[in-house]
């Protein structure tokens, strides 16, 4: 077995102890391995030991990994941050969107999916934290760009996602993650039909569990830390 292998059911162990823990099912949790530090053969490595879900950051870098992979049963999901200049290859490519904080990129996104694919799956970013260095629309803001992106013909909008503070402290990982949830929930109480809940790393996946997460995004513990330049 080799060490991503052996990663991959380390993760998928965790993903099941904290749904058992808290009383949710394992089977409504989906785990993204994020991509975005490995190679072609990496992913091909994690998919021939069952996973199917891949997460990416940058279009440049994802795009060449999807040529050399095209025969695979991948299902892309895109979770960097999205300029104007990258939507087209993003709305080509991809079936999700976790990282969409303004109107003007979703209607991009809407405008550039192409005719005869499924609409694009798209979570908002949610800045939980406050932390101006986050990407991500603020809290009380959420409830406009839900209206504005619902309208979209060809998005569909599943939910939220969050990247919070990073953070050894457990209560604070359940502050944040409880926030994400609670926004969902009121988005819920005013007509949405969000399913969604994209939050949750490498180091904070059992919290994110527990607040209710039904992706965890996970990188690190699957593929290894990205090489420093």
């Amino acid at each position: 077995m080799t060490t991503i292998s052996k990663a991959l059911q380390a993760v998928q162990a965790r993903i099941q102890r904290a749904a058992t823990q808290y009383g949710r099912s394992p089977e409504s949790i989906t785990l993204i391995a994020v991509s975005k530090t490995a190679g072609a053969e990496s992913l091909r490595i994690a998919y021939a030991s069952g996973q199917r879900t891949f997460g990416e950051s940058y279009a440049q870098e994802a795009l060449p990994k999807m040529t050399a992979l095209q025969e695979l049963a991948i299902e892309w999901h895109f979770i960097g941050p999205l300029q104007s200049n990258k939507t087209k290859s993003v709305a080509e490519n991809f079936a999700w969107v976790h990282s969409v904080e303004r109107a003007k990129i979703a209607q991009r996104l809407s405008d550039q999916r192409p005719e005869g694919l499924p609409p694009l799956n798209v979570c908002l970013q949610v800045n939980v934290s406050g932390e101006s260095s986050k990407s991500g629309v603020a809290p009380a803001e959420v409830l406009a760009l839900a209206r504005a992106v619902a309208t979209l013909p060809k998005i569909k909008l599943r939910g939220l996602m969050a990247i919070p503070e990073a953070t050894d402290n457990v209560a604070q990982q359940h502050v944040q993650f409880r926030l994400l949830r609670e926004l969902r929930d009121q988005l819920n109480g005013q007509g949405f039909k969000l399913d969604t809940l994209s939050m949750g790393m490498s180091h904070d996946l059992e919290a994110a569990i527990a607040e209710g997460a039904t992706m965890v995004r996970v990188g690190s513990a699957i593929f290894g830390e990205r090489a420093k330049a």
